[in-house]
């Protein structure tokens, strides 16, 4: 009796073994997630800068007004003593003159302080006109600067250049509208010009 009921015993704890080992799980081994790593920011990079071209009559003439830069029709003209002959294209025998007429009148036209002076000047491109211009030299304390030149007309006849203010007045004689350039200028003309941001305007 005890031997059977010690096999009996015996037989139980052995099924019981058996199931628990049946049914124990794995258990999961946590995996460590990495992280990603943040993007490098993107390394500044230096923008040029755009540096404004100095406009033609930048330029500042040491010597004198009749040697300074100005802009004629859109071009830098530079006179010597007064006078600039360039070719009117490459290898052309027609030359481009602008020369220095006169009719100064004296004044401070962009309120710096310092004396200016403006005048009239002449372009001859190689035909037969003749076309007449005012400009202003800018007193600097390195010297001269050119304007832009403003147009008065072909072949007209100055008369006057004064001062008002600060502005630059002009008169002149002209042809009446569709008369012929053989015609005597006979029309009386005035222009009153100043400095606007450094450009002469009327």
């Amino acid at each position: 009796m005890n031997r059977t009921l010690l096999a009996l015993t015996s037989i139980a704890l052995a099924l019981s073994l058996a199931t628990a080992c049946d049914s124990k799980s794995d258990t999961p081994v946590p995996t460590s997630t990495s992280t990603p790593s943040a993007s490098a920011s993107p390394t500044p990079t230096n923008t040029a800068t755009s540096v404004a071209t100095a406009s033609p009559t930048a330029a500042v003439s040491p010597t004198g007004y009749k040697d300074a830069t100005y802009e004629v029709a859109g071009k830098p003209v530079t006179l010597k003593n007064g006078l600039s002959e360039v070719e009117a294209a490459p290898g052309s025998a027609s030359k481009v003159t602008t020369r220095y007429f006169g009719n100064e009148a004296t004044a401070d036209f962009n309120g710096d302080g310092l004396m200016d002076i403006g005048f009239v000047l002449t372009q001859s491109p190689g035909g037969s006109g003749t076309f007449y211009y005012a400009v202003v030299a800018l007193r600097t304390a390195d010297g001269w600067r050119g304007t832009n030149a403003v147009l008065l007309g072909d072949r007209i006849a100055p008369q006057s250049t004064s001062v008002s203010g600060t502005k630059l007045v002009v008169t002149y004689a002209d042809r009446k509208p569709g008369e012929a350039m053989t015609a005597q200028p006979s029309v009386g003309v005035s222009k009153t010009l100043s400095i606007v941001n450094g450009r002469l305007t009327e």
